[in-house]
């Protein structure tokens, strides 16, 4: 009798789990699908914004078909839903693969391009987005991460499409981290630590040159020397700051650059769609 009932309960688990995984194979509806199915597929949950989803169909394709046009391209898109769906981190993650695993393939420019875009916009809040802010008093860890990332695009990639936009991108960025010196300069200048802001005023105009924070770099040397009572060297700083101001060198902020539609596919490179 026990033997009979130990046949029963394992044929009814057997039967059990066969029903679970046809279930699976019911659920899955790419099962059978070809590369062009799942990366068309991928393709319009992207256009409609579901970047989740899309993520999905790419990733399946890449599990199946993993050589291939139609694979690389996958790579980038996945990166490319990553940052739209406001996941930085898995962002850059999917780009750094992709320069890993194709360091000399010719759309390598755009995996580091997007990874400048994802650094550039990722220490921007929900309220930053409604109430103007300043960028400059942000934390500069992304904005450097940005400005590498820009600055290896257009020494590797000087031709690229994306290599002018980069270069304004890096210029607005230089200016911002050169205010953010300015920020912690007079912060020690208010505390009274007038040798530090006088490091930090120096380190600007020697490294910060043609921005606009240089002025009000030489505004707080020549505050911080007269305070430590170096009135010769606090001297030179008013003397160099009027100079400059009489022969109207110093510049002005540099605006934001446009915000151009980020490529979300390169159909033209590698005309998928002629296939």
């Amino acid at each position: 009798m026990v033997r009979i009932f130990s046949i029963i309960v394992s044929a009814l688990l057997i039967l059990s789990l066969a029903g679970c995984a046809w279930l699976n194979r019911q659920a899955d509806e790419t099962e059978g699908w070809d590369v062009t199915q799942l990366y068309n597929a991928g393709a319009r949950e992207m256009r409609s914004g579901n970047y989740q989803r899309a993520i999905e169909y790419y990733e399946k394709l890449e599990t199946r078909y993993p050589f291939g046009r139609y694979a690389m391209q996958a790579q980038l898109d996945i990166a490319y839903a990553h940052y739209k769906n406001d996941e930085p981190e898995a962002a850059i993650v999917a780009a750094d693969r992709f320069i890993k695993q194709h360091p000399q393939n010719p759309f390598v420019d755009y995996a580091y391009y997007l990874k400048g875009i994802v650094n550039y916009n990722r220490s921007v809040g929900f309220l930053d987005r409604f109430i103007p802010t300043d960028p400059s008093q942000r934390d500069p860890g992304s904005a450097l991460d940005a400005f590498n990332d820009f600055s290896v695009l257009v020494q590797r990639f000087p031709d690229s499409r994306y290599a002018e936009d980069a270069r304004q991108r890096m210029l607005y960025l230089r200016n911002n981290l050169a205010k953010n010196e300015i920020h912690v300069a007079r912060y020690y200048m208010r505390r009274g630590a007038y040798i530090a802001a006088a490091g930090r005023a120096n380190h600007v105009i020697e490294r910060f040159q043609r921005t606009s924070a240089v002025e009000e770099a030489l505004e707080i040397l020549v505050a911080a020397y007269k305070a430590l009572g170096e009135q010769e060297l606090a001297a030179t700083a008013e003397r160099v700051l009027t100079l400059n101001r009489e022969a109207g060198r110093f510049i002005e902020d540099t605006p934001p650059p446009d915000q151009i539609g980020l490529t979300q596919r390169v159909w033209d490179y590698l005309r998928l769609d002629e296939n």
